[in-house]
């Protein structure tokens, strides 16, 4: 109960925040695009338009903030991906360039698109292990990739361009969505996954 009631009160923050209680801190969120688990920080781009429906990762400097000092603050170890747009109907990849510290965008060619495929689709989820597949899957023979975003409900196999083959698979991924409570800049007093926290688990 004490668990649920403490994720109910940090995904209430940003009610909190836009009512103007500035001395209750600030909340910032976005998509995780680095973790560094020896300095305790992580780098996110911050959602602009904070709807997961349609984000806008368009926010930059990537953000960087440090661990909460209290391991109790801290949810599920965020994922770090670079993908921060897929837009199959214009054949276009956003990925953030760490080393530029920019976006990218990159014109993909589209070879298959399976629209409508929920969580529990069979082409993703493999009903006899009761675990998703994983994605993105990397094909070096075939030079394609294939994204499975959830929230798109989209299945989409592209070619890589040529100049993109040395990626990892974990490159076209997205990061996990995170949200940050602080009252300094870069320092995390509280910190949750959104993506992997169910606030109504006990």
């Amino acid at each position: 109960m004490r668990t649920m009631l403490k994720n109910m009160l940090l995904a209430a923050l940003p009610v909190v925040f836009l009512a103007g209680c500035v001395d209750y801190g600030k909340v910032d969120q976005g998509r995780t695009v680095a973790v560094d688990k020896e300095k305790q920080t992580l780098t996110f781009i911050r959602d602009k338009a904070n709807d997961w429906q349609k984000p806008d990762y368009t926010y930059l400097p990537a953000l960087t903030y440090s661990f909460p000092t209290n391991p109790a603050e801290m949810g599920e170890m965020p994922k770090a991906g670079l993908r921060m747009k897929l837009d199959a109907d214009k054949s276009q990849i956003v990925l953030y360039d760490p080393k530029k510290q920019n976006f990218e965008t990159i014109a993909i060619q589209i070879v298959d698109k399976q629209e409508g495929i929920d969580g529990k689709h069979p082409l993703v989820f493999d009903a006899a292990a009761e675990k998703a597949k994983p994605f993105p899957a990397l094909d070096k023979d075939k030079k394609t990739v294939t994204i499975y975003s959830g929230r798109q409900k989209l299945l989409v196999t592209f070619v890589i361009p040529d100049e993109y083959l040395a990626l990892p698979a974990a490159a076209w991924d997205s990061g996990d969505e995170v949200r940050v409570y602080y009252k300094d800049d870069g320092k995390a007093l509280r910190l949750m996954n959104v993506t992997k926290t169910n606030i109504f688990k006990k």
